[in-house]
């Protein structure tokens, strides 16, 4: 058979008596038709794996996990609600609300924050000016005159509390109990009542005021007129004050 014949074979085989093949094209054809069998069972195999030879992927252990919010019972869901309020964010939900009127709170707020003096300073509360701090302030600002010998710059004008201050006591150290520490006879409350006490020991702003009413006097006529009752030898009541 030549290898026209061949073709018209493939071609249509139908037409091609098996007669006029020879036992070799016969067994050739045959082997070409199981290699292409075996070639197209072999992507099939590729394309569906055998239910015996499926992948199978390890199961991951997730641990305990947390008992559901949902319980499912047939085709009823119930939620367990208890689980997601807490107890006392619940009883606040449940309880009254008060409104407040929001120009109100932040007046409010603002009311608050100015009752201190920040954090930068300590957060000082306002001045709580009681009659003795008074007077323990104006004290201060005459404190050159408590003590002459030490220079202060001088604070003019009226004595004007601050906005923001706080009194406090200073805790004494370790010092020796009998010569390193004040007596309690001697504790004053405030600082005026310290400044009266030193003026009963020595006595400074009375003899200071003798002076002052002897320098206004001086010239006038109850100074000459002491004068005379000095060389006279007589005293006048009162002195020269």
């Amino acid at each position: 058979m030549t290898p026209s014949s061949m073709d018209s074979f493939h071609t249509a085989p139908s037409v091609v008596d098996d007669e006029d093949l020879s036992d070799g094209e016969i067994d050739a054809l045959l082997a070409r038709a199981t290699l292409r069998l075996k070639e197209k069972a072999k992507g099939k195999q590729l394309i569906e794996q055998p239910e015996g030879q499926r992948l199978t992927f390890p199961k991951l252990d997730a641990g305990k996990l947390d008992k559901p919010y949902v319980d499912t019972s047939g085709d009823i869901a119930k939620l367990d609600d208890s689980r997601i309020l807490d107890g006392k964010y619940r009883k606040l939900a449940d309880g009254i609300r008060k409104v407040e009127d929001p120009v109100t709170a932040k007046k409010a707020g603002a009311e608050k924050k100015k009752a201190t003096a920040g954090e930068q300073w300590y957060n000082l509360p306002k001045t709580n000016l009681t009659p003795e701090l008074k007077r323990d302030l104006q004290l201060l600002k005459m404190r050159n005159v408590l003590d002459p010998h030490r220079h202060y710059k001088k604070d003019g004008g009226k004595m004007k509390a601050p906005e923001y201050s706080q009194v406090g006591t200073i805790v004494e150290g370790p010092t020796e109990f009998f010569t390193g520490r004040v007596e309690n006879k001697k504790r004053k409350r405030t600082l005026v009542e310290e400044v009266l006490e030193g003026e009963r020991e020595t006595g400074r702003f009375k003899n200071k005021y003798s002076d002052v009413q002897a320098k206004k006097t001086s010239g006038k006529k109850a100074f000459y007129k002491a004068l005379k009752e000095e060389r006279r030898g007589g005293v006048k009541k009162g002195g020269a004050g």
